[in-house]
């Protein structure tokens, strides 16, 4: 074996046994490529351009976003602030609330994305929503010393086997104000033969852990010192109940929360999993969604090049309701079909059982 085939035999074992811990808790993003175009899981950005613009005092809908009449219930005080910026905790949920119009708090934001390493795939004002490509963290990479000697020359032998994107989603609030939610969603490529000859990329859990790190960020970014943000960040959660209970033979989630804080950690669970939030109407508690649910199937290989494919699922996505109601300081989620109807009970059972799971 020539000398170069050895370094590169050398490089393809550090691939595939990079460390997958975070190295000090260091955070360094690279884009992975220019213009992705594979979503995953599935048609999660396909959202509608439709432009309806609502008058003052009519229902709130996403796509009335850049006029900002947003009619919500006054922000709870359970949270912990610094200035015009504050941040929310509910579990592993955490979100902004910013005392600033949205229109002054899009552009900082798109830099901010762009000055972490990433390119966005998604920049729609009208939705109040922008994504992010996939982009490798390359903190994960080892830093050894074949590293810190070969990582220059051979940059692309390395590679941590793991992708992640972001969506930020803005959301007028009844002050004037602005709510920012940080939704996170990572791939990890696997060995799909038991030869270990062929791999795939398949969907790996949201890290609250790098959300929470990102809000802290954009946090410094709106004007936040490193060592407040810190401070900010590690605030205590403010503990709810969840559960799945059974309501008219329905399933549906429980949560001992006002409609306030349910409608924002609900939307946030939407953004984490396999849904695609088309629209919203907050004054009847209605978030009109996309459904995929997640595939796992190793027998159908794949490399870095399927991950930024074109190639369509088979499975087509499934449109529903997700309905937020409340009494006082306790809130019904429940799911039905686009038009109002019961969904099938099965369906409804695996889509509650999704959302109950991240509102934990």
């Amino acid at each position: 074996m020539n000398p170069f085939s050895r370094l590169a035999a050398l490089g393809l074992t550090l691939t595939l046994s990079a460390c997958s811990t975070l190295q000090g808790d260091k955070v360094d993003y690279k884009s992975a490529g220019k213009a992705p175009t594979l979503e995953v899981p599935p048609d999660l950005t396909q959202l509608s351009r439709e432009s309806r613009y609502a008058v003052p005092g009519a229902p709130v809908t996403a796509s009335s976003y850049q006029l900002g009449q947003a009619t919500s219930q006054a922000i709870p005080t359970a949270a912990v602030a610094l200035g015009d910026v504050r941040i929310e905790r509910a579990g592993t949920q955490r979100w902004l609330v910013v005392n600033r119009p949205a229109d002054k708090l899009w552009e900082p934001i798109k830099d901010f994305w762009q000055e972490n390493g990433f390119l966005l795939t998604m920049d729609q004002t009208n939705l109040g929503i922008m994504e992010t490509d996939w982009a490798e963290n390359r903190a994960k990479l080892p830093q050894d010393v074949i590293r810190e000697t070969l990582g220059k020359i051979f940059d692309s032998l390395y590679s941590t086997g793991e992708r992640d994107k972001f969506r930020t989603r803005l959301e007028r609030n009844a002050t004037g104000g602005t709510d920012i939610f940080i939704s996170h969603r990572g791939m990890i490529e696997v060995y799909s033969t038991t030869q270990k000859d062929q791999t795939m990329w398949q969907p790996r859990a949201t890290d609250p852990e790098l959300e929470a790190e990102f809000l802290r960020r954009l946090m410094v970014k709106l004007g936040v010192t490193q060592e407040q943000s810190k401070a900010l960040v590690a605030a205590g959660a403010v503990k709810n109940s969840t559960r799945i209970a059974t309501v008219n033979g329905q399933p549906v989630v429980q949560i001992e929360d006002s409609f306030d804080r349910a409608w924002r950690r609900v939307g946030l669970a939407l953004d984490r999993t396999n849904f695609t939030v088309e629209d919203r109407d907050r004054s009847k508690g209605i978030y009109f969604v996309r459904y995929v649910a997640p595939v796992t199937d190793k027998t159908e290989p794949g490399f870095l090049s399927k991950l930024f494919s074109s190639s369509k699922p088979d499975s087509a996505p499934q449109k529903y309701r997700v309905s937020v109601v409340s009494q006082g300081n306790a809130t019904t989620v429940s799911v039905q079909n686009a038009d109002g109807s019961s969904a099938a009970v099965a369906d409804v059972q695996r889509i509650v059982a999704v959302i109950a799971e991240d509102l934990k």
